[in-house]
């Protein structure tokens, strides 16, 4: 069952409850990188493989995205005009426990490549944030793995 969350801004990125923090580099320019983040979302599903289904919403205000084993997300996107950070934050779904999320990914230049950090900020009750945090080496995985099969995707000719 679907339920909203309750609404955060950028600031909850530093204040939330549990904080994932992942980075990696990459050999892809940060133009790149943010506009496959920002700008093809439905491409998610072909370099980030949790993803099943990405699509734009509300001219692009927002986002609604699907993974595999079944949650569901409709976000808000809360910072997508300077090209070195891309954030949203999820408004409705049909994760268990949860009360608010944001997700972040900040693009920093690496020599000619790019220094990638996703950080994944939530609330909610605590055996939410426990599995969260059981999460974690999970979820770093994932999100190694993705940001890799991205940067392949962006040097291909």
């Amino acid at each position: 069952m679907a339920r909203r969350l309750r609404p955060v801004g950028l600031d909850f990125v530093e204040t939330a409850p549990v904080r994932l923090v992942f980075a990696r580099e990459v050999a892809a320019a940060p133009d790149a990188v943010f506009r496959a983040l920002a700008e093809d979302v439905p491409g998610w599903t072909a370099w980030f493989s949790a993803v099943t289904f990405a699509r734009p919403i509300g001219e692009g205000a927002g986002r609604e995205i699907r993974l595999r084993g079944g949650a569901r997300f409709v976000e808000t996107v809360l910072a997508a005009e300077r090209s070195d950070v891309y954030a949203y934050r999820i408004d409705v779904t049909n994760v268990p426990g949860a009360r608010a999320m944001l997700e972040e990914w900040r693009l920093t230049p690496a020599g000619t490549g790019t220094r990638v950090r996703w950080t994944f900020a939530a609330d909610g009750t605590a055996p939410f944030r426990f599995v969260l945090d059981r999460a974690r080496p999970g979820l770093g995985r994932a999100f190694r793995s993705a940001v890799t099969s991205l940067d392949r995707r962006l040097r291909r000719p």
